[in-house]
């Protein structure tokens, strides 16, 4: 076991700022690398050292590996954090920096690979009776052989990309007249955004639950699952609004996915944080879906209700120490919710919005926690996700979460963008995520863009502002009414004395 010393995070804006504040608590000084577009953001001047690593484009900056690691190697590196996205899933890169001397804060290459491709995934679980959804174990390239599956395991059927991920490559077929052509499509769009054109195919369940479950697993053969997070409100397969427990799973379900979740660790020998995914269906009935082999976006919902700071766990691991504790010891409490806050206008299909952040104000008090990577009069750049931050919120039950949240949302100052606050406000006040009965087809069944209209912050200030405007102007007229009143009266009181 050798302690840490110095780490370089691999990443941009809330997620390496997240990372360093952890590294700073366990006295590991922290390198940033930045590209040309970040240079005034907050998580380079939080680290210790801060490199340029190239032009605003991620694939001339955070994309570059081997740039990466021949910096952290001159500047006396122990260890890379990765983040999320970028190259936290990339097997090579970790590959690398192992074969630099330093550790990679994440899995062995292996796990990345097997994992990375979810037809090796489904065959790294099959041994362990890991449940899965009814449908292929190879790719399938021949559209009349996919006929000949589509009609054993009945329409609908969803054709996925093998490589995929955030619903590219992804097509849903009703029926076999239609099968064709979206399969090559799906084909198509695998091999422009993967550069894998490998499809498969699987039943298409109607009213999922996406249900994921986060995993620690060390060098000392500990796996533990600290519980689930529920992820099913999402827009264009890319979710928007996570909380942890969920609110449907039973504590016998819970415990029967969450050893689900450690077989599927177990099978591809994983070490560090990470995460399997499952669908759940409307009987309760949970099939795996993929591993993310890395931190989540939504993982501080996790921390809230355990209270265990995953990258201080990451970290520990890398350094070969064991998990800090035992399964036995793992207790849920209270409620935590995640809304991501992105710069996107949920009334034009959630297209991004990009522009200057005029106004940034944000929200506080009790159970309040904020991610984000920017500051007032920041610009969200074209080049990145657009996602400004991670609003999360704890409370003693669910109930309580949920009107903390609304609470957040309403005190959240942000103006010059639009951001996708007013559907998180939405989507946590409607009553069918109150009560537990919703799944992934939230946005489809329930959103429509007119509805944001009812309470639209920019509306609500001028409102505001109209209803101010209007008081001063009754004020002031009643003042003068009231002042030559009083003249009057005076006037009159000094007849009668005189």
């Amino acid at each position: 076991m050798t302690d840490i010393k110095k780490i370089l995070v691999a990443n941009r804006g809330e997620i390496a700022l997240r990372v360093m504040r952890s590294a700073k608590e366990m006295n590991i000084a922290t390198v940033a690398v930045y590209s040309e577009a970040d240079r005034n953001a907050p998580f380079v001047r939080y680290a210790d050292e801060a490199i340029c690593i190239g032009p605003p484009p991620s694939s001339e900056s955070y994309l570059k590996g081997d740039e990466i690691i021949k910096q952290a190697l001159s500047l006396g590196v122990d260890a890379i954090h990765p983040g999320y996205g970028f190259l936290s899933e990339n097997a090579k890169f970790s590959q690398a920096v192992s074969d630099a001397g330093m550790k990679f804060i994440g899995p062995k290459p292996y796990a990345i690979e097997t994992m990375g491709s979810k037809l090796a995934a489904k065959a790294a679980v099959k041994e362990y009776n890991i449940p899965m959804v009814p449908g292929t174990e190879g790719a399938v390239e021949d559209p009349e052989e996919a006929k000949k599956i589509a009609k054993e395991i009945g329409f609908p059927i969803l054709i996925k990309a093998s490589a995929g991920g955030g619903g590219k490559g992804m097509r849903i077929v009703e029926n076999e007249g239609e099968l064709e052509e979206q399969m090559s499509r799906a084909i198509s769009e695998a091999k422009s955004a993967f550069g894998d054109g490998s499809v498969f195919i699987e039943r298409f369940v109607t009213s999922p639950r996406h249900i994921e479950i986060q995993v620690l697993a060390d060098s000392h053969g500990n796996i533990l699952y600290l519980f689930e997070r529920e992820c099913s409100i999402q827009r264009r397969h890319q979710k928007v609004v996570e909380e942890a427990p969920s609110a449907v799973l039973t504590p016998a379900l819970r415990k029967q996915m969450g050893e689900a979740a450690v077989d599927v660790a177990r099978a591809c020998d994983y070490l560090g944080a990470g995460t399997v995914e499952f669908l759940l269906d409307e009987h309760l009935n949970f099939y795996f879906l993929e591993m993310n082999t890395r931190l989540q976006v939504e993982h501080p919902v996790t921390e809230l209700i355990t209270g265990i700071d995953l990258v201080k766990e990451q970290i520990r691991i890398a350094e070969g120490k064991a998990i800090s504790v035992k399964q036995e010891d793992l207790r849920i409490i209270g409620h935590a919710i995640e809304v991501r806050v992105y710069a996107e206008d949920p009334k034009n299909n959630f297209l991004p919005d990009i522009g200057k952040l005029v106004t940034y104000r944000k929200p506080e008090g009790p159970g309040i926690r904020v991610d984000d990577g920017f500051e007032e009069g920041m610009s969200i750049p074209i080049y990145y996700d657009p996602m400004i931050s991670k609003l999360i919120v704890h409370g003693k039950d669910r109930n309580e979460s949920i009107q903390r949240m609304i609470r957040a949302i309403d005190d959240y100052q942000i103006s010059g963008i639009t951001t996708t606050l007013g559907f998180c406000k939405f989507a946590v006040n409607h009553e069918a995520f109150r009560s537990g009965k919703f799944d992934t087809n939230f946005v489809k069944h329930y959103f429509r863009p007119e509805l944001l209209d009812e309470h639209d912050p920019e509306k609500e200030e001028v409102a505001a502002i109209f209803g101010a405007l209007s008081w001063q102007n009754q004020e002031a007229k009643s003042t003068a009414k009231s002042s030559s009143t009083s003249s009057s009266e005076k006037s009159k009181w000094k007849l009668n004395r005189s």
